[in-house]
């Protein structure tokens, strides 16, 4: 689900994952129809390291 939302709607990914800030950066660079595609790729890459932590805090 977090992907779909990461491939669609980028900035409103990082408020999902806690990191509001970054969502508001994400949401600048998604106005301009260029930058959307770099913000895609951003909130798929934070997913990304957002699930590689998870699954260290699971493990420690």
């Amino acid at each position: 689900m977090r992907l779909i939302i990461a491939l669609l709607l980028p900035f409103l990914l990082f408020f999902t994952i806690g990191k509001p800030f970054q969502g508001i950066l994400c949401l600048i660079l998604q106005i301009t129809l260029i930058g959307w595609i770099p913000a895609a790729i951003w909130a798929v890459y934070a997913l990304s390291q957002y699930n590689t932590d998870k699954k260290i805090a699971e493990h420690h």
